[in-house]
């Protein structure tokens, strides 16, 4: 039986306009279903506080639509130097959405060349009023798009056009076509088109895709055969999903599943933006700050690097571990692992596939399912999700497991090396995550007991594995945590421009493409 949904406490209803994006159709992990649910139906905070905003934008997505609405609305392309965005450009996303616009005029050559299409300034807004029992309790419904919009000068065709930084191999959910496909055949002025069109194109460049050509009627259906459901599951989302999507979330103060941890970073930020933070996002910054801010903007990274044959065969193993330990009875792994052991969507070379399945054997000697007694004992690759309100930030961690020895939980990070070698470094410097995970344990963050609590890093070679278990409660251990932790944090929490660190790590930096200091942003 599934639960009634229920607001938390703290929000109120302000509308009985019930306002979806179809963007809330996607269900992507960066979304939370329950937010989405609240702002669909309309609710908003008791008691709300405007947050600061950053100087510089962070919607990598936004100058683009700005220079496109200035060429729709007066016949002519951008400037280079303006974008028509509010707010400040880092030069990344300026070298990002100069690019895009380019790649949007080889996408669509017969633009330039007095297309039948033309850009629309209307929004297209599909809107249904309900008979009396609407389960929603719903005056109106109100279904939205956004993207690029374009009609014919007769109004017989509309098309949609969907920017994505690049084509992803899987294609969006037909629930979400069929959404956006209702609003082009029923939204907007009367009356309606006679055929529809969704497309999608890559500001990374290449060819659109079409993902709907049909008759309005034909849309229509599509929406009663996949949309209809889907909606539904919209509006009735229960699930709290904490991440950085809380960053700009008004429900943050009454979320019932973001857990506060005051003082975590050793920080404060009085009057400053909100925003998230990970180790990862600490080791970027430091070696960068232009790296970190392009990354957290989402810009494509060059492949050549991103996926680099040694990273690639990390993550498979990390991901084959995590299937075998989250699926099943709880077992603990063995020795034996085929050689054509990589989880779908790996291909590797032989020889990474080979050291691949070398190091998972070894595995077996070190494996936590053997102190674990039932499935909720472990939790592979969880999202440890918190916020240090001192700080305003959304602290994120993914611990490779989580497991329960005892009543005490065990945080396991899991380490491969295609040889052995020794640092003089402390554990703690060389892998500050084990750093952030000794002052979660410390504070007894993770709930549980603390008796047997603590950090296991397991480094897995060609030779066999190695355990270092590290004691989250010793002095000297919290000391060099809280000391690492506010050392990554300090210099990034007061930067709002994030500039450029040029030298030779730019050679090896999956996002020189898109920065001016680099050597490769040079060549562009």
């Amino acid at each position: 039986m599934i639960d009634p949904w229920l607001p938390p406490d703290g929000v109120r209803r302000a509308s009985d306009v019930i306002t979806v994006s179809v963007g809330m159709f996607k269900g992507r992990e960066f979304r939370c279903p329950a937010a989405d649910a609240l702002k669909a139906r309309g609710y908003r905070p008791i008691r709300s506080v405007e947050q600061p905003r950053e100087p510089l934008e962070h919607f990598a997505f936004g100058p683009f639509m700005a220079a496109c609405d200035s060429r729709g609305h007066s016949g002519e392309g951008p400037s280079g130097a303006d974008f028509g965005t509010e707010r400040q450009l880092h030069d990344g996303l300026r070298q990002w959405s100069a690019h895009g616009l380019e790649a949007y005029r080889q996408a669509f050559p017969a633009d330039a060349d007095g297309s039948s299409l033309h850009e629309v300034v209307e929004p297209w807004i599909y809107r249904h009023r309900p008979r009396d029992g609407d389960p929603w309790q719903a005056r109106e419904y109100k279904l939205t798009v956004w993207g690029r919009r374009l009609q014919s000068t007769d109004g017989k065709v509309r098309e949609l056009r969907l920017p994505v930084t690049r084509l992803r191999q899987e294609k969006p959910p037909e629930s979400f076509v069929g959404a956006a496909a209702l609003v082009l055949a029923e939204g907007g002025s009367r009356p309606g088109p006679e055929r529809v069109r969704i497309v999608e194109f890559a500001l990374l460049g290449g060819p659109p895709r079409t993902l709907f050509d049909g008759t309005s009627e034909e849309a229509r259906a599509l929406y009663r055969t996949e949309g209809r459901t889907a909606l539904a599951s919209v509006l009735d989302g229960q699930e709290y999903r904490p991440g950085s999507s809380c960053v700009e979330c008004p429900f943050l103060a009454v979320c019932p599943a973001l857990r506060r941890a005051p003082n975590l970073l050793g920080a404060g930020s009085a009057g400053r933006p909100r925003r998230s933070w990970s180790v990862t996002n600490g080791r970027n910054y430091r070696i960068c700050p232009a790296r970190d801010h392009m990354r957290r903007l989402h810009l494509p990274a060059a492949d050549e690097v991103e996926h680099d044959p040694t990273a690639e065969r990390g993550r498979a193993l990390h991901a084959y571990l995590a299937r075998c330990h989250g699926s099943g009875p709880v077992r603990p792994c063995t020795v034996e692992v085929p050689e054509s052991w990589e989880p779908p969507g790996y291909d590797l070379p032989e020889a990474e596939r080979m050291l691949g399945a070398r190091l998972l054997r070894h595995h077996a000697a070190v494996c936590p399912l053997r102190l674990a007694r039932n499935g909720t004992d472990v939790r592979p690759e969880p999202r440890v999700v918190r916020h240090d309100p001192a700080a305003d930030v959304i602290v994120i961690a993914a611990p490779d497991l989580l497991y329960r020895d005892a009543d005490s939980w065990v945080w396991r990070e899991t380490k491969t090396s295609s040889y052995r070698s020794a640092s003089n470094r402390p554990l703690l410097e060389q892998y500050p995550q084990l750093a952030l995970a000794a002052l979660l344990l410390a504070r007894g963050d993770l709930g549980g007991s603390p008796d047997r609590a603590r950090i296991e890093l397991e480094v897995l070679r060609p030779d066999g594995a190695d355990l270092e278990v590290i004691d989250p409660f010793a002095v000297g251990t919290r000391t060099a945590a809280e000391r690492i932790v506010r050392g990554l944090v300090g210099g990034w929490l007061q930067d709002d421009h994030y500039p450029a660190n040029p030298g030779r790590g730019c050679k090896r930096c999956e996002m020189s493409r898109w920065c001016s200091k680099s050597d490769a942003g040079q060549e562009q």
